[in-house]
Protein backbone atom coordinates (compact mmCIF):
# COMPACT_ATOMS: atom_id res chain seq x y z
CA UNK A 1 0.00 0.00 0.00
CA UNK A 2 0.86 3.69 -0.49
CA UNK A 3 2.30 6.20 2.21
CA UNK A 4 1.48 9.98 2.06
CA UNK A 5 3.21 12.90 3.53
CA UNK A 6 -0.03 14.46 5.27
CA UNK A 7 1.38 16.81 7.66
CA UNK A 8 5.05 17.72 9.33
CA UNK A 9 6.80 14.69 10.07
CA UNK A 10 3.90 12.02 9.70
CA UNK A 11 3.24 9.77 7.28
CA UNK A 12 -0.29 7.95 6.36
CA UNK A 13 -0.69 4.38 5.02
CA UNK A 14 -3.39 4.60 2.83
CA UNK A 15 -5.52 2.07 0.07
CA UNK A 16 -8.05 3.41 -2.84
CA UNK A 17 -11.26 1.33 -4.21
CA UNK A 18 -12.84 2.65 -7.22
CA UNK A 19 -11.95 5.13 -9.48
CA UNK A 20 -10.54 8.50 -8.40
CA UNK A 21 -12.91 10.38 -11.15
CA UNK A 22 -15.71 9.56 -8.73
CA UNK A 23 -16.47 11.52 -5.76
CA UNK A 24 -14.99 10.14 -2.74
CA UNK A 25 -15.52 8.82 0.50
CA UNK A 26 -12.89 8.53 3.54
CA UNK A 27 -13.23 6.56 6.07
CA UNK A 28 -11.55 7.48 9.91
CA UNK A 29 -10.82 4.42 11.90
CA UNK A 30 -11.19 4.46 15.82
CA UNK A 31 -9.65 4.34 18.67
CA UNK A 32 -6.44 1.99 17.95
CA UNK A 33 -8.06 0.92 14.97
CA UNK A 34 -6.20 -0.16 11.76
CA UNK A 35 -7.76 0.89 8.52
CA UNK A 36 -9.19 -2.47 8.06
CA UNK A 37 -12.16 -1.19 10.50
CA UNK A 38 -13.33 -0.72 7.00
CA UNK A 39 -13.71 -3.96 5.68
CA UNK A 40 -13.03 -4.45 1.74
CA UNK A 41 -16.93 -5.75 1.50
CA UNK A 42 -18.01 -2.20 2.91
CA UNK A 43 -15.79 -0.46 0.76
CA UNK A 44 -16.53 -2.22 -2.93
CA UNK A 45 -20.22 -1.67 -2.00
CA UNK A 46 -19.54 1.84 -1.91
CA UNK A 47 -17.39 1.74 -4.88
CA UNK A 48 -20.46 -0.08 -6.90
CA UNK A 49 -22.60 3.06 -6.09
CA UNK A 50 -20.12 4.87 -8.47
CA UNK A 51 -17.72 6.07 -5.44
CA UNK A 52 -13.92 6.14 -4.78
CA UNK A 53 -13.10 4.84 -1.42
CA UNK A 54 -9.99 6.00 0.69
CA UNK A 55 -9.41 4.26 3.92
CA UNK A 56 -6.26 5.26 6.08
CA UNK A 57 -4.08 4.30 8.96
CA UNK A 58 -4.12 7.37 11.54
CA UNK A 59 -1.05 8.57 12.96
CA UNK A 60 0.00 6.49 15.67
CA UNK A 61 -1.35 3.17 14.81
CA UNK A 62 -0.75 0.20 11.67
CA UNK A 63 1.34 1.46 9.51
CA UNK A 64 1.66 5.22 9.70
CA UNK A 65 4.57 7.69 11.56
CA UNK A 66 4.28 6.67 14.86
CA UNK A 67 4.78 9.55 17.35
CA UNK A 68 6.54 8.57 20.45
CA UNK A 69 6.81 12.08 21.94
CA UNK A 70 2.71 12.65 21.90
CA UNK A 71 1.59 16.04 22.70
CA UNK A 72 -1.31 15.87 19.98
CA UNK A 73 -5.28 16.35 19.77
CA UNK A 74 -7.92 15.62 17.61
CA UNK A 75 -7.24 18.70 15.87
CA UNK A 76 -3.58 17.05 14.47
CA UNK A 77 -5.12 14.13 13.43
CA UNK A 78 -8.23 16.41 11.21
CA UNK A 79 -5.21 17.98 9.73
CA UNK A 80 -3.24 14.68 8.80
CA UNK A 81 -6.71 13.76 7.09
CA UNK A 82 -7.02 16.80 4.92
CA UNK A 83 -3.30 16.30 4.10
CA UNK A 84 -4.05 13.03 2.55
CA UNK A 85 -7.19 13.98 0.59
CA UNK A 86 -4.31 17.09 -0.37
CA UNK A 87 -2.22 14.56 -1.87
CA UNK A 88 -4.90 12.88 -3.18
CA UNK A 89 -5.71 16.09 -4.72
CA UNK A 90 -9.34 15.02 -3.79
CA UNK A 91 -11.20 18.86 -3.27
CA UNK A 92 -13.82 17.97 -0.73
CA UNK A 93 -14.91 14.16 0.19
CA UNK A 94 -17.69 12.57 2.13
CA UNK A 95 -16.35 11.89 5.60
CA UNK A 96 -17.30 9.26 7.40
CA UNK A 97 -15.45 8.74 10.91
CA UNK A 98 -15.87 5.55 13.62
CA UNK A 99 -15.55 6.17 17.23
CA UNK A 100 -12.76 7.86 17.26
CA UNK A 101 -13.07 8.29 14.54
CA UNK A 102 -15.81 9.68 14.13
CA UNK A 103 -14.44 12.17 16.69
CA UNK A 104 -12.10 13.24 14.19
CA UNK A 105 -14.31 13.42 11.18
CA UNK A 106 -16.43 16.08 13.55
CA UNK A 107 -13.03 18.30 14.10
CA UNK A 108 -12.26 18.00 10.16
CA UNK A 109 -15.40 19.34 9.74
CA UNK A 110 -14.88 22.08 11.92
CA UNK A 111 -11.43 22.99 10.71
CA UNK A 112 -11.98 22.54 7.01
CA UNK A 113 -15.32 22.79 6.61
CA UNK A 114 -15.04 23.38 2.91
CA UNK A 115 -13.11 19.74 1.88
CA UNK A 116 -16.57 18.26 3.71
CA UNK A 117 -19.39 16.51 1.18
CA UNK A 118 -21.09 15.57 3.76
CA UNK A 119 -20.23 14.15 7.34
CA UNK A 120 -21.25 10.63 9.58
CA UNK A 121 -20.52 10.19 12.49
CA UNK A 122 -20.88 6.18 13.59
CA UNK A 123 -21.04 5.26 17.43
CA UNK A 124 -19.12 8.08 18.57
CA UNK A 125 -19.90 11.10 20.20
CA UNK A 126 -19.09 14.68 21.34
CA UNK A 127 -16.32 14.74 23.97
CA UNK A 128 -18.98 16.54 26.02
CA UNK A 129 -19.13 15.38 29.81
CA UNK A 130 -21.61 12.89 31.04
CA UNK A 131 -22.90 11.40 27.17
CA UNK A 132 -21.46 8.64 25.44
CA UNK A 133 -19.14 6.86 28.03
CA UNK A 134 -18.73 3.51 28.36
CA UNK A 135 -20.55 0.80 30.59
CA UNK A 136 -17.73 -0.55 33.65
CA UNK A 137 -17.16 -3.82 31.94
CA UNK A 138 -16.45 -2.41 28.50
CA UNK A 139 -13.69 0.00 29.91
CA UNK A 140 -12.35 -2.67 32.31
CA UNK A 141 -12.20 -4.62 29.07
CA UNK A 142 -10.19 -1.59 27.27
CA UNK A 143 -7.45 -2.23 30.09
CA UNK A 144 -6.72 -5.26 30.04
CA UNK A 145 -3.20 -6.04 28.79
CA UNK A 146 -3.04 -8.33 25.45
CA UNK A 147 -0.33 -10.57 26.20
CA UNK A 148 2.85 -11.37 24.56
CA UNK A 149 2.22 -13.96 22.11
CA UNK A 150 0.59 -13.47 18.64
CA UNK A 151 -1.65 -16.13 20.05
CA UNK A 152 -1.89 -14.30 23.21
CA UNK A 153 -2.89 -10.93 21.47
CA UNK A 154 -4.97 -12.56 18.84
CA UNK A 155 -7.01 -14.13 21.60
CA UNK A 156 -7.14 -10.93 23.73
CA UNK A 157 -8.58 -8.71 20.37
CA UNK A 158 -11.61 -11.74 19.98
CA UNK A 159 -12.46 -11.14 23.68
CA UNK A 160 -12.41 -7.72 23.63
CA UNK A 161 -14.53 -7.86 20.61
CA UNK A 162 -16.83 -9.87 22.07
CA UNK A 163 -17.83 -8.04 24.51
CA UNK A 164 -18.02 -4.77 23.01
CA UNK A 165 -20.16 -5.93 20.26
CA UNK A 166 -22.18 -7.66 21.77
CA UNK A 167 -24.66 -10.69 20.97
CA UNK A 168 -28.21 -10.37 20.06
CA UNK A 169 -30.55 -11.63 18.11
CA UNK A 170 -30.09 -8.77 15.27
CA UNK A 171 -26.50 -9.00 15.80
CA UNK A 172 -25.60 -12.10 16.64
CA UNK A 173 -21.10 -12.10 17.62
CA UNK A 174 -19.40 -12.74 14.75
CA UNK A 175 -16.32 -14.62 15.68
CA UNK A 176 -14.91 -15.39 12.34
CA UNK A 177 -14.94 -11.76 11.40
CA UNK A 178 -13.32 -10.36 14.65
CA UNK A 179 -11.08 -13.41 14.35
CA UNK A 180 -9.77 -11.54 10.87
CA UNK A 181 -9.98 -8.55 12.13
CA UNK A 182 -7.49 -9.80 15.08
CA UNK A 183 -4.41 -11.67 13.08
CA UNK A 184 -4.86 -9.28 10.63
CA UNK A 185 -4.13 -6.06 12.76
CA UNK A 186 -1.62 -8.05 15.01
CA UNK A 187 0.25 -9.35 11.92
CA UNK A 188 -0.02 -5.66 10.11
CA UNK A 189 1.41 -3.53 13.54
CA UNK A 190 0.65 -4.21 17.11
CA UNK A 191 1.32 -1.05 19.04
CA UNK A 192 -0.52 -0.42 21.53
CA UNK A 193 1.80 2.71 22.83
CA UNK A 194 -0.13 4.20 20.35
CA UNK A 195 -3.49 3.76 21.26
CA UNK A 196 -2.96 5.03 24.62
CA UNK A 197 -1.16 8.38 23.07
CA UNK A 198 -4.70 8.43 21.09
CA UNK A 199 -6.51 8.29 24.14
CA UNK A 200 -4.87 11.21 25.34
CA UNK A 201 -5.56 13.35 22.10
CA UNK A 202 -9.22 12.75 22.90
CA UNK A 203 -8.98 13.92 26.37
CA UNK A 204 -7.02 17.03 24.57
CA UNK A 205 -9.54 17.77 22.51
CA UNK A 206 -12.60 18.23 24.57
CA UNK A 207 -15.93 19.49 24.01
CA UNK A 208 -17.01 20.30 20.54
CA UNK A 209 -20.98 21.06 21.12
CA UNK A 210 -20.80 24.46 20.75
CA UNK A 211 -18.43 23.89 17.57
CA UNK A 212 -20.99 21.74 16.18
CA UNK A 213 -24.01 23.74 16.31
CA UNK A 214 -22.64 26.10 13.86
CA UNK A 215 -21.12 23.35 11.45
CA UNK A 216 -23.81 23.80 8.09
CA UNK A 217 -23.14 20.08 5.98
CA UNK A 218 -25.57 17.46 5.59
CA UNK A 219 -24.72 15.33 8.24
CA UNK A 220 -25.68 11.34 8.99
CA UNK A 221 -25.64 9.69 12.86
CA UNK A 222 -25.20 6.16 12.88
CA UNK A 223 -25.14 4.46 15.95
CA UNK A 224 -25.98 0.87 17.62
CA UNK A 225 -28.71 0.46 20.25
CA UNK A 226 -26.49 -2.17 21.88
CA UNK A 227 -22.89 -0.04 21.98
CA UNK A 228 -21.22 -0.46 25.78
CA UNK A 229 -18.18 1.49 24.87
CA UNK A 230 -19.81 4.79 23.46
CA UNK A 231 -23.11 4.68 24.64
CA UNK A 232 -26.14 5.83 22.27
CA UNK A 233 -26.10 9.10 24.64
CA UNK A 234 -23.24 10.00 22.60
CA UNK A 235 -25.01 9.68 19.26
CA UNK A 236 -28.07 11.63 20.71
CA UNK A 237 -25.91 13.88 21.61
CA UNK A 238 -23.93 14.48 17.95
CA UNK A 239 -27.29 14.53 16.24
CA UNK A 240 -29.04 17.08 18.62
CA UNK A 241 -25.68 19.12 18.34
CA UNK A 242 -25.59 19.38 14.32
CA UNK A 243 -28.37 21.26 12.88
CA UNK A 244 -30.41 19.48 10.93
CA UNK A 245 -28.77 16.10 11.14
CA UNK A 246 -29.92 12.67 10.30
CA UNK A 247 -30.27 10.25 12.99
CA UNK A 248 -30.05 6.15 12.43
CA UNK A 249 -30.20 4.09 15.34
CA UNK A 250 -29.52 0.08 14.17
CA UNK A 251 -31.00 -2.24 16.62
CA UNK A 252 -29.13 -4.86 17.92
CA UNK A 253 -25.69 -3.51 16.87
CA UNK A 254 -23.30 -2.97 19.28
CA UNK A 255 -19.73 -1.00 19.04
CA UNK A 256 -18.26 -2.54 15.35
CA UNK A 257 -19.39 -2.12 11.65
CA UNK A 258 -21.33 -5.52 12.01
CA UNK A 259 -21.27 -7.46 8.58
CA UNK A 260 -25.60 -7.34 8.39
CA UNK A 261 -25.74 -4.02 9.09
CA UNK A 262 -23.44 -3.63 5.71
CA UNK A 263 -26.33 -3.25 3.16
CA UNK A 264 -28.22 -0.64 5.56
CA UNK A 265 -24.96 1.27 6.35
CA UNK A 266 -23.57 1.69 2.20
CA UNK A 267 -27.77 2.52 1.37
CA UNK A 268 -27.55 5.48 3.79
CA UNK A 269 -24.52 6.52 2.75
CA UNK A 270 -25.08 7.07 -0.71
CA UNK A 271 -28.53 8.45 -0.23
CA UNK A 272 -26.97 11.28 2.13
CA UNK A 273 -24.11 11.64 -0.70
CA UNK A 274 -26.38 12.14 -3.72
CA UNK A 275 -28.48 14.29 -1.74
CA UNK A 276 -26.10 16.43 -1.18
CA UNK A 277 -24.90 16.72 -4.77
CA UNK A 278 -28.54 17.10 -5.89
CA UNK A 279 -29.28 20.03 -3.16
Amino acid sequence: MPRAQANEGIELEYETFGSPDDPAFVLIAGLGAQLITFHPDLCGGLVERGYFVVRFDNRDVGLSTKVPEGGYALEDMADDTAGLLEVLGIDAANVVGVSMGGMIAQTFAIRHPKRVRTLTSIMSTTGAPGVGGATEDAMARLMVRAGDTRDERVASSIETSRIIWGDTPEFPFDEELARWRAETSVDRAYYPEGTMRQMLAIRATGDRTEQLRKLDVPTLVIHGSNDPLVQPSGGEATAAAIPGAQHLVIEGMGHGLARPAFPQIIDVLDRLAASAVSA
